[in-house]
């Protein structure tokens, strides 16, 4: 029995399902962005890397058997973004400091200046990090999963999320005081 007859594969030819897939996945198309950002590299890429997996969500929207869909969406995000980094050998896996969306909305030049080094240094200290540190601690802080979301994402067991963020805030702490003493005359 092929993978379409299996109704994994078809179409969302159902405008309940269309509407479902709509309601259920669309709202977090942000989440699958932001996720894609810390993948790939450029800001294209990371678009691509989103489009791509949205489009593969919709056409396996007929094998989704209910459950958390932010996390089933993220999980082909990072599916699909370590697929295309494992054909693109040369390809960097963390995504540059997008100043859009991490922007703070501050009132003074002299703050935003000061946020704006701030983030960058943050930024740094994150791509230092090996991929699935980071992966753990953006799906973790920045886009608010649960250590259950992020097992179920990942595919790691829960114990091994937990010691992988703890290891990921420890070292990144580490990279950020190193940096700090670095620029400390």
């Amino acid at each position: 029995m092929g993978r379409a007859a299996c109704g994994e594969r078809r179409p969302l030819a159902d405008s309940n399902e269309r509407t479902r897939f709509e309601e259920l996945v669309l709202p977090h198309l942000d989440a699958a962005h932001n996720l894609a950002r810390w993948l790939v590299r450029p800001e294209a890429e990371a678009q691509d890397l989103a489009q791509e997996a949205m489009l593969r969500a919709y056409r396996f929207f007929g094998g989704f058997r209910g459950g958390d869909a932010r996390a089933w969406l993220l999980k082909i995000v990072r599916n699909t973004g370590y697929t295309r980094l494992a054909t693109a050998r040369g390809a960097r896996e963390a995504a540059p400091f997008d100043e859009e969306v991490h922007a703070v909305s501050e009132v003074t030049p002299e703050s935003l200046a000061i946020a704006g080094g701030e983030r960058e240094r943050l930024a740094r200290a994150l791509e230092a990090l090996p991929a699935r540190s980071r992966e753990v601690l953006v799906l973790r802080e920045l886009e608010g999963c649960s250590y259950k979301e992020i097992a179920e994402i990942t595919g790691i067991p829960i114990g091994t999320v937990m010691s992988t963020l703890s290891r990921a805030r420890q070292r990144l702490q580490e990279t950020l005081a190193a940096a700090d003493q670095r620029e400390t005359p």
